[in-house]
């Protein structure tokens, strides 16, 4: 997994992004005063979103590429399909119920085997995740400090329409895939095809 080194929120500000949405809090009170840019290209508007989409999520390009490719072959507007996609991972599923702070903790809550699957051990961030779906804090994780503590402080954060949660035994169900009103951030992803249609 290829790892971005630059801090956080000057990629969050290069990027136009809320820190909020990537899980943190905190802002940059450095540079307050506007900064006059030039205008950019269509080319470069149309890579600013996709860049934008990628570090939300924290994929790399040949993945982000092959989920453009998948979307396309599915009915729906393939902006929006694409948008599912990327909600639908499991790593996103995860912070998405408040079982973590951010998709960056949720991903390592995945990758070393804490979460399930309708009671299986899902340990591939990537997973996709489908209707019906009961993803759960493994029985032995549960006890662990760190994670009540996270799923507790999280007790309060809105859970999207699409899922439904149940902090106190520490599961969740997915009832439907997320819709295009679910996301909560600003982006463009009519950019994104036009990006990739070239």
């Amino acid at each position: 997994m290829g790892k971005s080194t630059q801090p956080l929120l000057k990629r969050c500000k290069a990027l136009g992004i809320n820190p909020v949405v990537m899980g943190y809090t905190k802002e940059s009170k450095r540079n307050q005063k506007e900064v006059r840019r030039a205008k950019k290209s269509e080319y470069g508007l149309q890579l600013t979103e996709k860049q934008k989409l990628r570090f939300i999520y924290g994929v790399l390009e040949k993945q982000f590429r092959k989920y453009y490719v998948m979307a396309t072959k599915k009915t729906g507007v393939t902006g929006e399909v694409l948008l599912q996609i990327l909600e639908s991972r499991l790593d996103n599923v995860v912070y998405r119920m408040g079982f973590a702070k951010t998709r960056q903790q949720a991903r390592q809550m995945v990758s070393h085997g804490h979460i399930t699957v309708n009671g299986k051990k899902v340990d591939i961030p990537s997973y996709l995740v489908k209707v019906g779906d009961v993803i759960s804090i493994k029985e032995e994780s549960r006890a662990s400090a760190g994670i009540k503590t996270i799923v507790l402080a999280n007790g309060d954060k809105v859970v999207p329409g699409w899922l439904e949660v149940d902090a106190e035994k520490f599961t969740g169900k997915v009832v439907s895939l997320a819709a295009r009103t679910d996301i909560d951030y600003a982006v463009k992803e009519n950019l994104i095809v036009e990006y990739y249609s070239k």
